[in-house]
């Protein structure tokens, strides 16, 4: 991956021979124009070899996203893979330095939005390191059981969209159809299917429904019965098995060495996952395992996210077991935001009894709470940095805090990005069906990676 630096006026230009970016005064200021450099330097490094330079994406349906691969060929072999990021650039993490920090949480769940709800948490522990509190125990359960059944869902869409780019259609249904029980229930906990902002700073936006046990319970079992599916329709078959193994192949030198995490690591045979050697919401309590591999290959990772759905339902059964009655929100009331809040029919907003509630009180408490919605709360000033384990790897937040409502600097560590730049180790001198497998493997969030 390369970024290209911006030249100045009198440097840059048609027929300077440079890759730079053409510049023009406007009234508005100084425009550049981006004609895309490598694409440039791959067509000259090509030229008089028995090469051909082919651009993959950013619209094809196989490249996981609006992700751009430029690809030199000699054959079918592919010699070099150059990634082309920032075709779904939203400038997030600049937007939340302008909002409170409650209202981060609505701009970090976009990101990767395929784990909305570990952007969430890991945000959120952040926040919580600053403002040195600790959330009920019953807050950190639920963050627990939603943090496991995201897992779920990602892996899942890995599955489908896996499988469809390498020509399985019942692969690609299957996924998408389990997922589906995901959302619903997810929208039953919440209130939303994505995006939910339910995680807040001090805790949860609100306690489960009364009958959550029974739901949870129910989706344990549809699951259960189904993943037996998986094995048949993949691992039980040649087919698949030939297409994946030994391809993709990143061994534990070049996963250290690229700053590798997640199923690819440990697809290596490193058995590094934040909630064993790095606990954050309890998962100490747990039992769980950690699946490995050292076959270093698409193969492995493929089995290694399967095995990962079956932990993370375990998991969500010792969520039930272990989660006890009380606050789901810290007991502050210059943090928890809104106090008491419950939501609208609408799944958004507070409802009309809580409005009541409030309009029913004291005039301080009114303009409290309208101060506490409109401004924020005031963190201490200091940096944090906080890391949890996303179905894609490590996912970190670095925040710092001047000693206002609102954060001085948000930075996302986000796993797909840090994990795109091992793709030319994995497929070059490969086949351009394997590069298709090799991003299919990473299974990167463009999201996430240009946020």
């Amino acid at each position: 991956m390369t970024t290209e630096p911006l030249a100045d006026n009198s440097t840059s230009g048609p027929g300077r021979g440079d890759a730079y970016a053409d510049a023009r005064e406007t009234t508005e200021g100084r425009v550049y124009t981006v004609t895309g450099g490598d694409w440039d330097e791959f067509l000259d490094d090509a030229s008089g070899e028995d090469r051909v330079v082919i651009n993959l994406g950013p619209q094809h349906p196989s490249t996981h996203g609006v992700l751009r691969i430029v690809v030199e060929l000699e054959g079918e072999i592919v010699t070099k893979v150059r990634p082309v990021i920032g075709y779904l650039h939203t400038g997030i993490e600049k937007n939340c330095e302008v909002r409170n920090w409650t209202q981060g949480v609505t701009f970090v769940t976009r990101m990767d939005y395929l784990a909305p709800l570990h952007n969430e948490a890991a945000y959120c522990l952040a926040t919580e390191k600053l403002l040195g509190v600790e959330v009920p125990k019953r807050a950190e359960t639920i963050r627990v059981l939603l943090l496991e059944l995201n897992r779920i869902s990602s892996h899942l869409v890995f599955l489908a969209t896996g499988a469809m780019e390498l020509g399985s259609t019942t692969g690609m249904t299957f996924g998408f159809r389990d997922r589906e029980e995901v959302l619903h229930l997810l929208e039953y906990l919440t209130g939303l299917r994505m995006n939910h902002a339910f995680i807040r700073p001090g805790g949860v936006a609100q306690d489960l429904p009364e009958d959550f046990r029974n739901r949870v319970q129910q989706f344990i079992e549809v699951m259960e019965k189904r993943m037996p599916d998986y094995e048949k329709l993949f691992s039980g078959q040649p087919i698949w098995k030939q297409r994946l193994s030994g391809v993709g192949y990143l061994p534990l030198d070049g996963c250290l060495q690229l700053g590798v995490t997640g199923p690819i690591l440990r697809s290596a045979g490193v058995a590094w996952d934040l909630r064993k050697v790095q606990p954050y919401c309890g998962y100490e309590e747990y039992d769980f395992e950690v699946p490995t591999s050292t076959d270093a290959d698409c193969y492995a990772r493929f089995l290694l996210r399967v095995e990962e759905i079956y932990q993370s339902l375990r998991i969500i059964r010792q969520c039930l077991d272990k989660m006890e009655s009380g606050p789901v929100m810290v007991d502050d009331p210059k943090i928890a935001w809104p106090a008491q809040l419950s939501i609208g029919p609408d799944g958004m907003g507070t409802s009309l009894e809580h409005v009541r509630e409030i309009m029913g009180q004291s005039m301080e408490s009114l303009i409290h709470h309208f101060k506490l919605v409109t401004e924020g709360f005031s963190v201490p000033p200091g940096q944090a940095y906080e890391a949890i384990e996303s179905p894609r790897g490590e996912l970190g937040y670095h925040m710092v805090s001047d000693g206002g409502t609102r954060p001085l600097r948000v930075h996302a560590r986000d796993p797909s990005f840090v994990n795109l730049q091992a793709l030319p180790a994995m497929a070059e001198g490969g086949l351009v069906a394997d590069l298709i497998a090799a991003v299919a493997s990473l299974d990167p969030v463009m999201g996430g990676v240009d946020r």
